[in-house]
């Protein structure tokens, strides 16, 4: 039996035999269920790889783009069924299957049930079999471009127009960079085309479509509009200050910035910066970083900086030898030479969790390193504080064998328990939390990180929170719809607005500043060694800082698709928000004071500009209407 076939088995929305429908082996995407009759949807999943290092989320969306149902998975179930109930309407319910996913996920609903899947792009978006089959439907007039990426398992996409059988054979080669992929121009008809899509070879299949609505069904019956009603946000603003926003950051290039890259940096106003210090070169030439470093902190005001050692060509093991010492000892001594102007993190090891080959050695170096670093109490009067593990994320595993051994959270728990006096900030970094929908997990990893350090009489957190490198994808998996579009402004803007949601992290940055050639995720590009270019990011970062004020207040908000943060400098006031959705919301507001006092309502979308927009205001009542997948910034004085 084909796993993306139509199967039978038995209903679960009536208590009589009928026909079922069911997807096998998602790994990630959206599959959007429209009924007219009572049903229910029920997900299966089994582990794929290191499901037992990893907690996950799959949800459930109303019509309306309410949360309609949410399960946490726990890292020990590795397998597990969830069900839930769709009621009849007009508008499509949204089942997402969040990517990076280590489980497959195998989904079942009445054959009644129009059922639409949106695959990922680039990234696999699922497990098939050799001749598997879905149906897309390309609308008169439309350019649309079928595309693939060979992820190791299917080689070949064939496409077969319905009404005449033309076929389009797109063959998915291997590259050297992940984010290169295959794709191939459809005809271009005056009427409505069907194409069936057949998959050719076994395993990880990425498959998707532009140009045209990147749907696809089990059945030709089946390709019908998808229609999503509008939403309705409710937020109610209260006094309470929660704590300090986070800085926000970027990682900076391990080079002096060129005069001509100063526009783009201001631009970006980063507040805080992740470095690496490469300990052979600091041991070899003890002021290389002197001038960079000064410029950073001097010319562009950064006082809040992380540095991890490391060595040239990307080693990242390093050991307590005379080369590593030497090395640690010239990063303090140009420290100290700043100043005393900052706080300045050092963590002695990049991602030891998946770097290091067990704990104990991480721990032997971090030692070592500590108490080299009190030795002398002039570290600490220049600022110096010592972070640990910068583990490679934080409640998940990395990505690795034996993930479940090498949690940062548990290393973190470790060393605090055994060392926590010679430790002054938890740092983390997050990665592959490439949907929108699930970017709510950095604020439960923030919560988590505090629960473990633990807070003290004022409610702060013991230890600092730094979430110093955080990106859509680690390393080189990177997908140009991810970087190089609108999509990477919502999903910094909600990770920002989730991280920094409860007043607990103190910094949070982008990793990387620029573009790297075997690297191209940074938030401007380089274009020659004297012009630079932001990215769309790096404009949504402009607008974002532009409206970050000093202290979170704590905001009630009802929404899924919406992510608001309340904040406050002095008497001033602002909501920061983004709709992630494609829906239109209408946002209510309550306790504001009417008429706000030079009130501002500016959104950002994807043209990258900034305009005003209209709201209104009465009876302690804000409303305006927010266009799907754009950021807002409310602004007044308080009164």
């Amino acid at each position: 039996m084909k796993r993306l076939a139509l199967l039978f088995g038995l209903g679960f929305a009536l208590d009589v035999q009928a026909a079922s429908m069911r997807w096998s082996d998602i790994r990630d995407g959206s599959l959007y269920l429209q009924t007219d009759r009572p049903d229910t949807v029920t997900v299966r999943w089994v582990p794929a790889w290191q499901a037992d290092a990893n907690e996950e989320h799959i949800y459930l969306v109303d019509g309306q783009g309410k949360l309609s149902g949410e399960r946490l998975i726990a890292a020990s179930e590795s397998r597990g069924t969830q069900s839930w109930p769709l009621a009849p309407g007009a508008a499509s319910y949204r089942l997402e299957i969040p990517g990076y996913s280590f489980r497959r996920y195998k989904v079942e609903h009445d054959e009644h049930t129009v059922a639409l899947f949106a695959p990922a792009k680039v990234h696999f978006s699922a497990e098939s079999r050799d001749g598997d089959e879905l149906f897309f439907k390309v609308a008169p007039g439309e350019h649309a471009v079928l595309a693939g990426k060979f992820h190791g398992g299917v080689g070949a996409l064939q496409a077969q127009r319905v009404s005449d059988g033309q076929p389009v054979v797109l063959a998915l080669k291997p590259y050297r960079a992940y984010w290169q992929f295959d794709q191939v121009a459809l005809p271009v008809s005056n009427s409505e085309q069907t194409w069936r899509l057949r998959l050719r070879g076994s395993g990880k299949v990425a498959f998707w479509l532009d140009g045209t609505a990147n749907l696809f069904a089990q059945n030709p019956q089946q390709l019908k509009p998808l229609r999503e009603d509008d939403g309705q946000t409710r937020l109610t603003l209260h006094k309470e200050v929660l704590g300090p926003t986070p800085n926000l950051g970027i990682a900076l290039p391990y080079v002096l910035p060129p005069p001509s890259s100063y526009a783009v940096l201001d631009a970006l106003n980063p507040r805080a910066a992740s470095y690496y210090s490469l300990v052979d070169i600091m041991a070899r030439k003890p002021h290389y970083e002197d001038a960079f470093r000064q410029v950073y902190q001097d010319r562009f005001g950064i006082t809040q900086d992380i540095t991890l050692l490391a060595g040239s060509q990307r080693q990242a093991d390093l050991r307590a030898d005379t080369t590593s010492n030497g090395g640690l000892d010239a990063w303090l001594a140009s420290t100290r030479a700043l100043g005393g102007k900052g706080i300045h993190y050092i963590g002695f090891a990049d991602e030891p969790n998946l770097n290091y080959p067990d704990y104990a050695n991480y721990q032997s170096i971090f030692n070592s390193m500590a108490r080299q670093v009190r030795s002398d109490p002039a570290n600490a009067k220049a600022g110096v504080r010592i972070a640990m593990p910068a583990t490679s994320r934080l409640v998940n595993g990395p990505f690795a064998d034996n993930a479940a051994d090498k949690r940062g959270i548990d290393w973190a728990r470790r060393l605090l328990a055994e060392s926590g006096d010679q430790i002054d900030a938890l740092a983390w970094h997050e990665w592959m939390i490439r949907d929108l929908l699930a970017t709510r997990v950095y604020r439960d990893s923030v919560r988590r990180a505090a629960d473990l350090v633990g807070l003290d009489a004022n409610g702060r957190p013991r230890k600092a929170l730094l979430l110093d490198q955080t990106n859509m994808s680690s390393g080189s998996s990177l997908s140009p719809y991810d970087q190089e579009t609108h999509f990477a402004s919502l999903w910094w803007a909600s990770v920002a607005i989730n991280s920094a949601q409860d007043g607990l992290l103190e910094m949070l940055n982008w990793f990387q500043a620029n573009d790297e050639p075997n690297y191209p995720k940074g938030m401007f590009k380089v274009l020659d060694d004297d012009h630079f270019e932001l990215k769309p990011v790096g404009m949504a970062q402009q607008f974002i800082q532009q409206h970050w004020l000093r202290n979170v207040i704590r905001v009630e908000n009802d929404a899924f698709e919406v992510d608001v943060l309340a904040m406050a400098s002095d008497a001033q006031r602002g909501l920061l928000g983004v709709n992630k959705g494609t829906r239109l919301q209408r946002v209510d507001l309550n306790g504001a004071n009417c008429p706000l006092s030079k009130g501002s309502l500016r959104y950002f979308g994807a043209d990258n500009r900034s305009r005003d927009a209209p709201f209104h205001c009465q009876d302690g009542r804000v409303s305006f209407d927010l266009p799907g997948e754009t950021l807002f910034a409310l602004s007044w004085i308080a009164s």
